[in-house]
């Protein structure tokens, strides 16, 4: 059953450190033969990288996701605020920490290790949410249905 956490306090990563996972993310993009796929407000982890023709994702399952805030709460600094594991990465025996600690890593960082942000409501927009999830949220941790 796939898990999604909320993570109070958020975790900040200083200018610094956010530069150095995304280039770290943009080398090990599931389309250059790596794990990850960083877009705007979510950075994604596969169980492998992409192998279907002309670049498609092929047989390449999701694991996990990190849902991110950019710009936030200054200026170069990003806020992670949200993560979800998927059925495939609990059978992977992936975890909150271990698929943060994986990217926070390239910034010689870990989820326990970021300084901390308490935001005042939720983003504008989370991509996590659709109008038939946004009901289901109850609770920091909680099992999410397919």
């Amino acid at each position: 059953m796939a898990l999604e956490t909320i993570i109070r306090p958020s975790a900040m990563l200083s200018a610094g450190a956010a530069a150095a996972i995304l280039r770290a993310l943009d080398h090990d993009d599931v389309a250059n033969g790596g794990v990850w796929s960083a877009s705007a407000g979510l950075w994604h982890r596969y169980d492998r990288s992409w192998n279907g023709p002309s670049g498609s994702r092929g047989t390449a399952q999701l694991a996990g996701s990190i849902a991110v805030i950019y710009e936030s709460p200054v200026r170069n600094q990003i806020t992670i605020y949200k993560v979800m594991i998927t059925d495939a990465g609990v059978r992977d025996g992936l975890t909150v920490d271990r698929l943060c600690d994986e990217a926070l890593a390239h910034a010689g960082l870990t989820l326990a290790s970021c300084p901390r942000i308490t935001m005042t409501g939720p983003p504008l927009s989370d991509p996590f949410q659709s109008p038939m999830t946004a009901s289901r949220v109850s609770s920091r941790t909680r099992a999410v249905r397919p």
